[in-house]
């Protein structure tokens, strides 16, 4: 699941507006947001929640909110009357420290309840489970880091989801930075992993939920672009999508191969093959006719020609640098940014091409 972050001021309640519907229309269901946070006014907190709890119920999406044992008092309710959050339009709460074991117990069976999954210990995972805790209705969710140098390391995640997943928590979230608009004070960015603070976000997408279990990914700055929420939206629907630069002005064979391939089921070392290139694309020879066989560095987008025989038309992508062959065509490369992506594209993997100038 694709989710966004919203912020409590009454300066950006029009555009966390806009940033809530256009997340819709890219199929994002949840909805972040925090009632402890230090650079804001909590007198804000109970008619802002409210207004976010509105357009998260127009809009058919989730909100959790990160609470202390403070927001509680910031809202105007007491933790025993956690309906009136649901009612208001929030689905769940993600809890901060300060909150015995009891009372996590107590809210799962009245709300979704997200445990801290960057620090819990397996102590409190083991006193939870002994206070009868609602299991069905609890996800975990780590920390976003604002400050440069903090975020975690994508070993220790690992590490404490295989923990998380053996106490039986069913449901992991964890944060990536938006590409647009940063969330001040400091502007850095809001990864849980470090690594991911400054880096494609398809990418890091991709790396938490292919590598480290994570299976809600949602932004934790304020904005991202147009174009990366397309991109974020299309690979959650199991397509990677791949931006290259067109190095032949062929429009004809350009537009024949800027749509869905999948790579073969049998992957090659060196290469991605497209599977659909030679068995769906209608070749004419003379786009099919040796031109441009240069060496091919990793990233090279390549097309067989009529010299390979029967593998004429197969679309491939270089995996590695590999040599000139009179046979290949270089008709394009993968953008610098997106070489990292290759590596998801395993067997059965689908990919688009898409054109940038």
């Amino acid at each position: 699941m694709l989710g966004i972050s919203i912020y409590l001021s009454s300066q950006t309640m029009k555009k966390n507006e806009v940033w809530i519907h256009k997340a819709k229309t890219f199929g994002f269901r949840e909805i972040f947001t925090s009632l402890h946070i230090p650079e804001d006014d909590p007198g804000v907190y109970k008619d802002l929640l409210r207004t976010i709890g509105n357009e998260a119920k127009r809009h058919g999406m989730e909100l959790i909110a990160d609470v202390s044992p403070k927001s509680f008092q910031y809202v105007g309710i007491r933790p025993c009357d956690l309906s009136i959050l649901v009612d208001w339009g929030v689905s769940g709460l993600r809890l901060d420290d300060g909150f015995s074991a009891e009372e996590v117990a107590q809210f799962s069976q009245i709300i979704k309840v997200a445990l801290n999954a960057s620090t819990i210990s397996e102590e409190e995972l083991q006193l939870l489970k002994s206070h009868r805790l609602h299991w069905d209705n609890v996800e975990a969710w780590h920390n976003f880091y604002p400050r440069p140098e903090t975020g975690l390391s994508k070993d220790y995640m690992i590490r404490k989801n295989e923990r998380l997943r053996q106490f039986g928590i069913g449901t992991i979230a964890a944060f990536i930075p938006g590409n647009k608009e940063k969330r001040g004070p400091l502007y850095k960015g809001l990864p849980t992993l470090e690594k991911h603070r400054n880096i494609e976000p398809v990418y890091a997408y991709l790396e938490l939920v292919r590598d480290c279990d994570i299976d809600k990914v949602l932004i934790g700055d304020i904005s991202m672009t147009d174009e990366t929420l397309r991109r974020m939206s299309e690979v959650h629907k199991g397509i990677i999508p791949l931006r290259y630069k067109p190095i032949v002005v062929q429009e004809d064979m350009l537009s024949m191969i800027e749509t869905v391939h999948t790579n073969r089921l049998d992957p090659a070392r060196d290469v991605i093959r497209s599977i659909e290139s030679r068995s769906s694309i209608l070749w004419t020879d003379d786009l099919l006719a040796p031109s441009n066989t240069v060496r091919r560095r990793k990233g090279s987008v390549t097309i067989d020609n009529t010299l390979y025989g029967r593998y004429a038309g197969e679309l491939q992508i270089t995996l590695a640098d590999l040599p000139q062959d009179e046979k290949v065509n270089v008709v394009g490369c993968i953008i610098e940014e997106d070489l990292p992506l290759l590596s998801y594209v395993k067997e059965g993997q689908a990919f688009r091409l898409v054109r940038v100038e």
